[in-house]
């Protein structure tokens, strides 16, 4: 990977994580407000990914008229810089600091009480590195956490730094093994899982999302089931203005995993489905979530 990526490339690395050093002093409102601008920006000129916005909301909420749905891509451009600029706080910010802006609700010591090991099912809403970062700030357990490896060195390495700086988090790569972390889950840590995306049919099924087949994982119900492990749903929320994030720890599922693995994917696609009508402007909209398709079925991007 190292010997791909150019000198300038590395070079222009290096000097973002130089602005996010810098931005992260700034207080929280002045840091939202640049978030909001960059968001501006990557509405007017990122063309391809709010294309795939577009396409995704009007598939998922088609109730929507034309003028809704741009509305709502707007602002979800805006809510996407926000969470951009945003990540150097995550990455740089005194523990202090952070501890005063995440506020936490629900039940975040059930995997450092618990004698099963615990499974946090978090979607991918704009705050889910947030998420992340609560994991490790307001309970003991030390965490599984899964990532897909960056190609640019440089920035690869400082995600790793970023998601593990406080010490309780393992990063394993989405394109390794699994066995270690599978031997780490068995040894007792708690695993993050953000399962939401789609990664092609390996260990997947066509699931609908929204009424839409969607490739969906199956992993999550499988490795639960066969690990026994308790599955908390965790969501993460940027709030307006300068007050922070909101991560709610929701009430664990009794009915999850069952023998089903489809049942389960499909159980899982409906309670995200409810969670984005709550919060329609925070999920991950630019990720191409249908792009694996159906046989026969005409590419949505």
């Amino acid at each position: 990977m190292n010997g791909a990526v150019s000198l300038p490339a590395r070079l222009g690395a290096h000097l973002l994580l130089a602005v996010f050093w810098f931005v992260q002093w700034l207080p929280l409102a002045v840091q939202a407000a640049l978030g909001r601008l960059l968001g501006r920006l990557l509405h007017r000129f990122g063309r391809a990914r709010r294309r795939v916005a577009l396409a995704n909301v009007a598939l998922c909420l088609p109730e929507l008229d034309a003028a809704a749905r741009a509305a709502l891509v707007r602002e979800h451009f805006q809510w996407l810089g926000r969470s951009l600029v945003e990540r150097a706080l995550l990455w740089y910010a005194p523990r202090a600091r952070l501890e005063r802006l995440i506020h936490v609700e629900g039940d975040i010591g059930l995997a450092e009480r618990s004698e099963r090991p615990v499974m946090w099912l978090v979607p991918h809403f704009l705050a889910v590195d947030v998420a992340g970062a609560a994991t490790q700030l307001f309970q003991g357990k030390r965490v599984c956490n899964i990532y897909s490896a960056q190609s640019n060195p440089v920035l690869d390495a400082a995600l790793r730094r970023g998601r593990a700086r406080f010490g309780l988090a393992d990063l394993y790569a989405r394109d390794e093994s699994a066995r270690p972390m599978v031997r780490a889950i068995k040894r007792g840590q708690a695993f993050f899982n953000p399962a939401d995306m789609d990664f092609g049919l390996r260990d997947a099924a066509f699931v609908p999302f929204f009424g839409v087949p969607a490739a969906t994982l199956l992993a999550p119900s499988r490795l639960a089931r066969s690990l026994d492990m308790i599955v908390q749903p965790v969501v993460g929320e940027l709030l307006p203005g300068g007050q922070g994030w909101r991560v709610r720890f929701l009430e664990p599922w009794t009915d999850w995993p069952t023998d089903d693995a489809l049942a389960d994917a499909a159980r899982m696609n409906r309670f995200i489905e409810a969670e984005i009508r709550r919060l329609p402007a925070q999920y991950l909209w630019v990720h191409k979530r249908f792009k694996t398709r159906p046989p026969g079925a005409a590419p949505v991007y």
